[in-house]
């Protein structure tokens, strides 16, 4: 088996590299070579007995969809994007990467399957940004896409791009909408969503953190270890059972960041609590009210995906993986 992870430099790219490495095989099949892309070279696995090649790619670029799907992937993880926030402030940038960069690949296992036969599982991240207010709570299955950001709508996009070129035959293709990946390991990106993440980890570490929105914002987080579980098991199940639809909404775990202090709170004490300073942005309340607080997603968990049930849970997945069992705070 051949594995193509676009986007394998980023946070949940690494972890997804990490496991395959570790399970040495994906469905059952052993593994014998993965070429990881993204806009820097991603670092090449240790511990991998099989053939690795990492590349410094432009996905914008349609010469780079060409070269990627030449060496025929059985198996395609499309993670590469730019941020929400960086997508909003920088339009031109966000349609090129998030947009035309999703384009090219499709159109490129196209090409390559009107040559020779070819048919890879196409897994696709696309994101709960695809839902805008106003909107039930909770978000059911079925909810019509009404993106309020350029981010949502170029996600969007993506899904009905991949659901038609399955529908004709190109690829077995799904979108997995994730829901915010918290906590992210790592220094703050340009996402909006950063600070879900950054009022934890930050604290946790010993350090300080800024809050830009008030507690009762209530959002729809899983944690990096459930992400790494929905991309492994969308690549490796029938996909006959989810029909026509192809994006599926991933489960999560609804709270509000009151909900998180206060888990912050159990796991670490008041001590870490305290490192949370509040500072109202305009920008991010903005960007934050149009956004899911709560989905339906008993579609995906009725196909086997699975995330935590508590930020206890999501928190304590955070100390394991990342600060090896200890707290700095």
């Amino acid at each position: 088996m051949h594995v193509l992870i676009i986007g394998a430099a980023g946070m949940v790219g690494r972890k997804l590299t990490d496991r395959l490495v570790r399970d040495g095989g994906l469905g059952g099949k052993p593994i014998e070579r993965m070429t990881l892309a993204d806009v820097v070279a991603p670092t090449s696995p240790a511990g991998f007995s099989g053939k690795v090649v990492t590349l410094a790619v432009d996905i914008s670029d349609r010469a780079v969809a060409t070269r990627l799907v030449s060496t025929r992937p059985n198996v395609i993880f499309h993670l590469a994007a730019i941020v929400s926030g960086e997508a909003e402030a920088n339009f031109d940038k966000g349609y090129a990467i998030n947009l035309d960069g999703a384009r090219y690949l499709f159109e490129e296992i196209r090409q390559e399957g009107l040559r020779r036969p070819y048919n890879p599982r196409v897994v696709n991240t696309s994101s709960i940004a695809v839902f805008g207010a106003p909107f039930p709570d909770p978000i059911p299955e079925g909810f019509y896409l009404t993106p309020l950001t350029s981010y949502g709508t170029q996600k969007a996009i993506g899904e009905l791009l991949l659901n038609d070129y399955t529908r004709k035959g190109f690829f077995d293709g799904i979108s997995i909408r994730l829901p915010t990946i918290c906590i992210r390991p790592g220094k703050p990106n340009a996402a909006a969503s950063g600070f879900f993440s950054n009022i934890l980890r930050e604290p946790l570490a010993g350090q300080e953190a800024v809050l830009p929105v008030s507690e009762d914002v209530r959002h729809w987080h899983a944690s990096p270890r459930a992400a790494v579980q929905f991309l492994t098991h969308a690549a490796t199940m029938d996909l006959a059972p989810v029909g026509a639809r192809r994006a599926l909404s991933m489960p999560g775990l609804s709270a509000t960041v009151g909900e998180q202090i206060e888990a912050l709170r159990r796991v670490a004490g008041d001590k870490a609590v305290k490192l949370i300073r509040r500072e109202p942005d305009e920008t991010i309340i903005r960007i934050v009210s149009g956004w899911a607080r709560r989905l339906d997603a008993s579609r995906a968990e009725a196909l086997g995906f699975r995330a935590e049930k508590n930020f206890d849970e999501i928190i304590r997945v955070h100390i394991e993986d990342e600060l090896g069992g200890k707290i700095g705070a």
